[in-house]
């Protein structure tokens, strides 16, 4: 289940991320965890998704991305691989995309990332960190201002009962190590029936997380393409 699939979808990706760009929509994603080493989180994504998009490997702290590196190095050395995590801001959303029920805003999103190969898990705005705690933190109080309304915080990622709130996107993938390794590893013979160990040959990526950063964004780009044309018709691209 080779990540070549995503070639398809990175290409369609790059024509919806033209169209969303046209409507002032935006999308970023960066290294937030590489073999354990965390970069920093997103502070500002309006700013900081076009930095992102102008580096090849995608971090916000270029110190922790060498460390990053250097530890995917070491991976490779020792025939091993290593897993991480990516962290996605989608901005310039309008308020309104999604439905409260099967097709929430959500629900689209998660469903096209976990048709990304190797991604096992993904959690929007504070995820997991939710159950510990209160809902006096939990809420984002909203207020008024310019361009109308908009909330203090963004703990739930943009999206509140499966719909947009108009705040940025954020959300988090999950990626597993490379699979494939040069490390013995134990298995069964198919042909025999026979537990046997296996020990690939050749080159092999030690980290597709970097790599996964594209697909991730590709498909964040088809499905708010995909959102705004159920909401608003095909021809609000148009013009």
């Amino acid at each position: 289940f080779s990540g070549r699939i995503t070639a398809a979808l990175v290409a369609a990706g790059a024509v919806a991320v033209g169209a969303l760009r046209a409507k002032g929509i935006r999308i970023g994603t960066h290294i937030l965890r590489c073999a354990g080493i965390q970069d920093a989180p997103f502070t500002d994504p309006e700013k900081q998704i076009d930095l992102l998009n102008e580096t090849a490997f995608a971090v916000l702290d270029e110190e922790k991305g060498k460390a990053m590196r250097e530890a995917v190095e070491a991976a490779a050395a020792a025939g091993d691989s290593v897993g991480g995590e990516l962290e996605t801001a989608i901005t310039g959303l309008p308020a309104g995309l999604g439905e409260p029920w099967f097709d929430t805003a959500v629900g689209m999103l998660a469903h096209a990332m976990f048709s990304i190969p190797a991604v096992k898990g993904v959690e929007f705005g504070a995820g997991f960190g939710f159950s510990v705690m209160t809902g006096s933190r939990a809420n984002d109080p909203i207020i008024t201002g310019d361009d109308g309304y908009a909330t203090v915080t963004n703990s739930n990622g943009g999206i509140n009962g499966g719909i947009t709130n108009g705040m940025p996107v954020i959300f988090r993938l999950a990626v597993k190590p490379t699979p494939t390794i040069s490390s013995r590893q134990n298995t069964v013979d198919l042909a025999s029936g026979k537990e046997s160990v296996i020990e690939a040959k050749g080159t092999h990526d030690p980290c597709i997380v970097h790599r996964a950063r594209a697909v991730a964004d590709a498909m964040a780009a088809i499905t708010v393409y995909d959102l705004l044309a159920v909401r608003y018709g095909t021809e609000y691209f148009a013009g």
